[in-house]
């Protein structure tokens, strides 16, 4: 179940660097949940990189573009060290993709939502951590 949502300005990215995003952004995030590498666990990860139009995404104090990435998980899915990999990780990602520096880092914010336990549906049925958990053990005993 994990997704990433970035909100980006538009014309902040280029083409190249959103369609990159796309795919680097789900892997980071299914790498610090610990997640096994498989094409089922892929197919759960989800991006999406919304573009607000000029003058939609500012601060008060100036125009330069933010970034923000919306982070939804089960609940109990990252601890706090995966927690702070993944935001170290991903305002990293979305820096370089921007053309920006580390020292820039305070323009992209990442919310982590942890989704409680019954509160996600996906094919008709909840999705339980606990079962998914045991899922990708097997995945990884598989692999």
């Amino acid at each position: 179940m994990p997704m990433i949502h970035l909100t980006a300005p538009a014309g902040s990215l280029t083409d190249e660097a959103r369609g990159a995003l796309l795919k680097s952004l789900p892997a980071t995030l299914l790498k610090w949940e610990g997640a096994p590498d498989t094409a089922f666990f892929r197919a759960q990860a989800w991006c999406r990189v919304e573009e607000v139009a000029g003058g939609g995404f500012s601060a008060l104090e100036d125009d330069l573009p933010r970034f923000r990435v919306d982070v939804t998980v089960p609940e109990g899915a990252l601890s706090e060290r995966r927690k702070t990999g993944l935001v170290t990780e991903v305002t990293g990602e979305i820096l370089a993709a921007a053309g920006l520096t580390d020292g820039d880092g305070l323009r992209v914010w990442v919310l982590i939502h942890e989704q409680p336990e019954g509160t996600w549906g996906a094919g008709g049925n909840i999705v339980k951590f606990k079962e998914l958990a045991a899922l990708a053990q097997g995945h990884r005993e598989n692999a």
